[in-house]
């Protein structure tokens, strides 16, 4: 099965040839991914892996990654963070409709992460509420939402290191 998805990394300054990265990320085995350096400092890799699972193709992507630039910092992987109009897009649905959406069912609709003059959802969770309204999409397109969420908050605790509580766990409970 294809997947695809989005790893976004921090270059150590030692790492700024291009052509030498790119090198580097086809003998490691990322031939199946577009490379863009739009941020100063930073590497974002387009992905569409074949692979059994979507954890899988993702895993072993960031495993590939690591080989090739072992100093690279993995900032986010994708599709995690979106806005309504991305997770409209995704979905095949127009912005209006997820809101209305939204309104309607607001006690079931996920909350935001971010609910600032841009409000940002988890990809995986505004899809599982839509997969519960019976909306058709297809199965890599969730499983690669969750996988993604998942890098993302190990990524967030690994950052936290001993800084992470279990007092917390229990204290703020998380919406499901």
């Amino acid at each position: 099965m294809k997947y695809e998805f989005t790893l976004s990394y921090k270059l150590d300054p030692a790492d700024s040839d291009l052509d030498d990265l790119i090198e580097r990320l086809g003998e490691a085995g990322c031939t199946d991914a577009l490379v863009g350096t739009g941020l100063a400092g930073h590497l974002c890799l387009d992905f569409t892996r074949d692979s059994t699972s979507a954890e899988e193709a993702m895993l072993s992507a960031i495993a590939d990654i690591n080989r090739a630039i072992p100093s690279a910092k993995l900032v986010e992987a994708g599709p995690d963070f979106v806005g309504l109009t991305d997770a409209a897009d995704l979905v095949g649905v127009t912005r209006q409709n997820l809101r209305k959406l939204m309104v309607m069912h607001w006690t079931a609709f996920p909350s935001p992460v971010h609910a600032g003059s841009t409000a940002i959802w988890h990809l995986a969770l505004v899809l599982q509420f839509l997969e519960a309204r019976r909306y058709k999409f297809g199965r890599p397109l969730i499983d690669i939402a969750v996988v993604a969420m998942q890098v993302n908050h190990a990524r967030e605790a690994a950052l936290m290191g001993p800084l992470v509580d279990v007092r917390f766990a229990t204290a703020y409970p998380v919406e499901h």
